[in-house]
């Protein structure tokens, strides 16, 4: 195995935490978005109004993206390790 095969299981592993962890930090991001334009024309100030949505979005997210999520994950382990006898042997 040399620095580029090394390099490249990095970038792809890199790769694979962005895809999989993008749903709910786009979802935490428009909805964080939404409340504070609403906060900002309303004038209220509560902070456990960010909170509050926030969690039960990313939490929505998180269960009905669970199934992609988890796939995207699968498949690259699995590659990583069909691939483990070429990356060892040289």
């Amino acid at each position: 195995m040399n620095i580029d095969e090394i390099i490249d299981i990095g970038q792809r592993a890199m790769w694979v935490t962005l895809l999989a962890s993008a749903p709910m930090l786009i979802s935490g991001m428009a909805i964080g978005l939404l409340i504070s334009i609403f906060q900002s024309v309303t004038q209220i100030q509560e902070i456990t109004l960010t909170f509050v949505p926030k969690i039960v979005v990313v939490m929505l997210t998180f269960v009905l993206f669970l199934p992609w999520m988890s796939d995207v994950i699968l498949n690259f382990v699995e590659e990583l390790f069909t691939s483990f006898d070429t990356l060892v042997n040289t």
